[in-house]
């Protein structure tokens, strides 16, 4: 068990703070999504927590953006810096959070990995860590 269930407060935002949030409430551990939509936005791959909406505040949006990229999923970022901070399904109760986007010290721990089959050519998922071939990870969101 790693400490995400005791984190009840935390903040982050984006390099050039032009976007800053806040979180109220546990967050859910950390899942490496290694998709095409998610490789081609970061670079590499999205290592992301979520928290539920409620628990979620923006606390700067000066710079932030939305880049809807499906029917109901939007990519925040900061159009600023070019910050990579968000992923919002509108069908979902939580939004998901780039976890380097936090504030440190998190107190989370990378658990899974999804999207496996659309992985980068270029690099090895070796960290032995249980891997899915599509979305569903199971991974969730402490009550508190």
């Amino acid at each position: 068990m790693t400490n995400s269930q005791e984190l009840r407060r935390g903040a982050g935002g984006c390099v050039c703070r032009a976007v800053r949030y806040s979180v109220h409430g546990p967050l859910r551990d950390v899942v490496a999504c290694h998709c095409e939509q998610c490789r081609r936005i970061t670079g590499h791959y999205l290592a992301a927590t979520a928290v539920k909406r409620e628990n979620f505040r923006l606390t700067t949006d000066r710079g932030l953006g939305w880049f809807q990229s499906s029917a109901s999923v939007r990519r925040g970022f900061c159009t600023q810096c070019g910050s990579v901070l968000f992923w919002d399904n509108d069908r979902y109760p939580h939004i998901s959070i780039a976890a380097g986007s936090l504030d440190e010290p998190t107190g989370l721990a990378l658990v899974k990995h999804i999207f496996v089959a659309e992985k980068g050519d270029y690099y090895v998922i070796a960290d032995g860590l249980p891997q899915v071939q599509g979305r569903a990870h199971g991974v969730v969101i402490p009550e508190g």
